[in-house]
């Protein structure tokens, strides 16, 4: 195991990641860069791209009407038909090098990559002034997530989370009908996902029979990234990485900032002050085959207090008295019972429904008027346009950091083993202080943070 590795504290990323400082030390040449926004003559975005095999496909076709300025990836066979596809956009393995040589010629950049390589590209191309876009979950741990608002604020720079419900119709109907009294009070919220669809709870690969010889496409300490060494095996690619708490954050990481954005959303949340897990098999390794969440929200204004479950792995909900025998719930979605109407929620929020049937037909005459601005093009679209200038993306980073710190707690709490009490001003649990472990990390030394 390599033995570089230093706990990260508030005042080390002073003295290591302090912005314009910390672009100093990592890459020299880049001071003298654009100003932050500054658009191409003709209008379009200069963008970088790292990571661009897998969900990064989608971030290149959702910007193909910008410039692409360079792409990275650590996997030659993984970015192929990206590369194949933009023969003459320069390419790169390490974005340390990208940012180095070619940061003066970039507006703005995407990251997709696995967790844990969120928030040392995302810090680095900050403190560039570079406006940022990020898969999600936004990072790894909570204190993470902290940073990245606090730097987007400071830097000025426009920001998206890949969350994509976040600018379709069903996030501002729900938002809309909350507001104007449709639902009552909330008095429960469920969701649900049917990952993970990879394996969890599973041990660290076992080298003792064989060594897996890496890819001559892939740059595994690249890969690797802030992450401790390990020798290479097959079983953390391409997708499966999300089942390893090194590198993922499981079910509720995946799918979390997309499940329960909408509601979050609507009620204009923050966090939780207790979380509760209970889990299938899990260990220091993996997250678990399954687990259900439930977090406690404080009274607050006119909103009551209220529990919020999610259930993953296999887990669901009781169907309501009302709901027919013969219907499934959707694979993945959110129920939100409220003390009027109950509303049944798909993955991303494409549209949203008063459930049953009969009661939705009822309350369309006297459902409320739209008046919250509709996203043009999704938010692809929605982000470009704030980098020209345009108002932020609704998913920003100073919403997403705290929809982000919501699916996270989870992870804090199923790795405690124990009822958590969250502290959000803080951010500490103040009942079981041996769990703050799991608000940061360590990281290996050499990628700037």
């Amino acid at each position: 195991m390599n033995t570089s590795k230093t706990p990260v504290t508030r005042r080390a990323f002073i003295r290591s990641a302090g912005l314009a400082s910390a672009a100093a030390v990592a890459f020299p040449h880049i001071l003298k860069a654009q100003a932050p926004g500054t658009p191409s003559p003709n209008n379009r975005l200069n963008v970088a791209c790292i990571g661009v095999g897998g969900r990064g496909e989608a971030a290149v076709d959702g910007l193909k009407g910008e410039n692409f300025v360079a792409f990275c990836d650590v996997d030659d066979e993984r970015a192929a038909k990206t590369y194949t596809t933009y023969p003459d956009v320069p390419r790169f393995k390490d974005f340390r090098q990208l940012l180095d040589k070619l940061g003066n010629q970039i507006d703005a950049v995407t990251i997709s990559t696995p967790d844990h390589m969120h928030y040392p590209i995302a810090m680095a191309a900050m403190a560039l002034g570079k406006h940022v876009m990020c898969e999600k979950p936004l990072t790894h741990t909570i204190w993470e997530a902290r940073q990245m608002a606090k730097t987007a604020a400071e830097k000025k720079v426009q920001t998206v989370m890949g969350n994509q419900g976040h600018a379709l119709e069903g996030m501002r109907l729900l938002k809309e009908w909350y507001d104007a009294g449709v639902l009552g009070e909330i008095r429960e919220i469920h969701s649900w996902t049917d990952r993970p669809i990879w394996p969890q709870g599973v041990k660290a690969p076992d080298h003792s029979k064989m060594i897996p010889v890496v890819p001559d496409t892939l740059d595994w300490n690249l890969w690797l990234g802030v992450a401790a060494d390990r020798p290479y095996d097959p079983a953390y690619m391409p997708f499966t990485w999300r089942g390893y708490w090194d590198f993922g954050t499981g079910a509720l990481g995946d799918m979390g900032c997309h499940i329960m954005d909408g509601a979050f959303y609507a009620l204009g949340l923050d966090a939780p002050v207790r979380i509760e897990a209970i889990s299938g098999k899990a260990n220091k390794i993996s997250p678990p085959t399954s687990s259900m969440i439930v977090y406690h929200f404080a009274a607050r204004g006119n909103r009551p207090a209220f529990k919020w479950t999610w259930y993953d792995g296999g887990l669901t909900p009781s169907l309501p008295d009302f709901w027919p025998d013969e219907r499934e719930f959707p694979a993945n979605g959110t129920l939100l019972v409220g003390s009027k109407n109950t509303v049944l929620a798909p993955t991303y929020y494409e549209t949203v429904r008063i459930v049953p049937e009969e009661k939705m037909r009822a309350a369309i005459p006297s459902l409320p008027a739209k008046t919250i601005p509709r996203i043009e093009g999704g938010h692809f679209a929605e982000w470009i346009r704030a980098c020209k200038g345009g108002p932020a993306a609704g998913s920003n980073f100073a919403y997403a950091s705290k929809l982000t710190e919501l699916c996270l707690l989870s992870n804090v709490a199923v790795r405690a083993r124990r009822p958590i009490d969250w502290d959000a001003a803080a951010m500490k649990i103040t009942n079981l202080p041996s769990a703050n472990q799991y608000i940061t990390k360590e990281y290996r030394s050499g990628f700037g943070v």
